[in-house]
This record gives C-alpha cells, structure tokens and sequence, in this order.
C-alpha cells in the first residue's frame, strides 16, 4: 500500500470516529410529571418542546419525553415520580404546582429537577434562594397562588354591591391553607362576607354550587388549583347554569366560556421550563440556574358572558382588561 493511500485512510477513519462515538451515544430521557391532565394541558406541553427546541433537543429525534399526569389525583403523584427515577431519566421537569414538585423532591435528591410551582419555592423548601438554588431542583414560580386577594378585589369591583362572595379551594393542594389565609385576610379588608366551598372530587363542585345557590351567594373565586384546572369545563358549565358569576385563575377558563379571569401566561412559563430542560441536559447544573418569577399578568373578561348572566360591566373593568372576549 502506498503511503498517501495509507494516510488518507487513516483520515476517513479519524473522520468516522466522532460519527460513530455520537451515534452510540444513548439519547437523553425526561420524565415529564404533571398533576394536571394532557387534555387541559396540550397547549403547555407545547410550549415545553418549543423551549427544548431552543436548546437543540427535538422530542423523538434527539430526546425522549416520558410522560405522566395526575390528572388532579394527587395521590398518583408519589409512585409516578418513582417510576421516572426508577426509569433513570436524566431530568425531571413537573408542573401543575406545588404537589408534583414535592413528589419528584421526595422521590431523587439525584436528578435535576425542573419545577413550575405557583408559590414561593424558598418558603416551600424547594431551594436555598432564587438567585443560587442549593440542591437539584431550579425552575419557576407563577406566582398563581399569591394572587388570590387581587382576584377577590377585581371581582368586587365587578360587583361592587356583593356582600357575600364564596371561594372554591381544593384541600388536597398543597397551597390550600396559605390561600385561605391571604383569602380571608383579603376579605375582612374590603369588609366582605366569605364562603369557604371544598372540593377534592367531581361530586364537591356540583354540591359546591347547589350551596351557592341555595344560600344566595353573589359570585364565586375559584381557587388556583390543578384539580380545578382538569374540571374547567365542568366548573365553566355549571356556574353557567346556576348563573354564578366567577373568577378564574387562568385565561384558559375565561376563553371556554368563564366570565373572568387574573393570572400569568402560562404558554411562556411553560417554554422557558423547556428551556432549563435543555440547558440541564447539556450539563448545567440547577445551582446555575436561578429561579424565575412570572412578570407578564393578564385581566381578561368574557363580554358575551357578562351578558348572559345579565351582567353590566363597568367601564372601568372594560378599560384595564387585557383582552375583551366579545
């Protein structure tokens, strides 16, 4: 063999070998926990891969996404995280709140975790601080749950001579009892009278209504929860049929029907959960990354809505809305 054959051999082979190295290069696992449903929640998982894409990780070319839902059953959280961790996934990103964030936490102090929680991840024991979280868990905050007194004040304004407004919590959300403080707290402030409703399964929220209307009561909050988020069709339903007029924590209700709603865009927080995905599987560490707090809110009323429950908006509310839905 003459020696530039050789040579030039030598050169494809040294060619090959990065080829063939990432080739045998296993692809990179997520495991995706979510306490809420795909049904309710496509749009946000959506965003999830817009912000792997970002980071160079395509769903089915270059990673794989395991997923799993509660669907407001915050039990099967505990057992799904270990499984995932069990699966050995290289990161574990959960949403819903605070619930599927304990489960992965209790369940790997090993795994990157990538959290989006509605309160304050510190005070819940998530991370040392925003700026340098300690351990293996980093994400986002929307800030949901600590909305709740400036929901119950817009809905006020909407009905200003209201007395008596009850609130929805769902007691198996981890943030329930902080809600019920700020909430009542909220209330006494504005001297208003409030009617605490509980609801863990399908038959609370009917029974919750029949007690609103039974008792009179002039407008319903519905407390941010993944549980609620999962029956949004059900709650928008029915406080169209006792004609109940409602706040909500999130667009998405306001959109399928429900009379109004404050809260973050949860599409841009879900794609930046994407992007710290993508930014851990390349090997950064959750220490790195500091913890994010939603900063773009939105008022949104249904004027179709307000109408059908008769319903005259005030000028004031129109005006400071965000999107009007006619």
């Amino acid at each position: 063999m003459r020696r530039r054959d050789f040579i030039a051999g030598l050169t494809g082979l040294a060619a090959a070998w990065p080829l063939q190295a990432r080739a045998q290069q296993p692809i990179p696992v997520v495991g995706y926990l979510s306490a809420r449903s795909p049904e309710d929640t496509g749009h946000l998982v959506d965003a999830v891969r817009r912000g792997l894409r970002e980071e160079g990780f395509v769903e089915g070319q270059n990673v794989v996404i395991e997923y799993r839902y509660a669907v407001g059953d915050y039990d099967r959280l505990a057992p799904m995280a270990a499984e995932l961790v069990r699966r050995q996934v290289s990161v574990l990103t959960t949403t819903g709140g605070e619930n599927a964030a304990f489960a992965a936490k209790a369940a790997t102090s090993k795994i990157p975790i990538v959290f989006v929680i509605g309160g304050d991840p510190v005070m819940e024991g998530f991370a040392a601080n925003f700026n340098r979280p300690s351990g293996n868990a980093t994400g986002i905050t929307l800030l949901t749950n600590q909305l709740e007194p400036k929901r119950l004040g817009l809905l006020r304004q909407l009905l200003p001579s209201a007395t008596k407004i009850a609130f929805l919590v769902n007691p198996g959300f981890a943030q329930s009892e902080r809600q019920l403080t700020d909430v009542h707290t909220a209330a006494g402030a504005i001297n208003l009278q409030l009617r605490v409703l509980k609801a863990n399964v399908d038959g609370d929220l009917d029974a919750a209504f029949e007690a609103i209307a039974q008792e009179h009561v002039g407008a319903l909050a519905v407390g941010a929860a993944p549980f609620f988020d999962t029956r949004r069709d059900k709650i928008v339903s029915l406080a169209a049929r006792y004609g109940v007029p409602t706040m909500y924590h999130f667009r998405e209700f306001v959109t399928a029907g429900g009379l109004i709603s404050y809260g973050v865009d949860p599409v841009e927080v879900y794609r930046q959960a994407g992007t710290y995905t993508g930014r851990l599987l390349k090997g950064s560490k959750p220490a790195d990354l500091p913890i994010m707090q939603a900063s773009k809110f939105e008022f949104v009323i249904n004027l179709k809505t307000a109408k059908a429950l008769g319903l005259k908006v005030p000028e004031g509310i129109v005006a400071a809305a965000d999107d009007v839905i006619e």
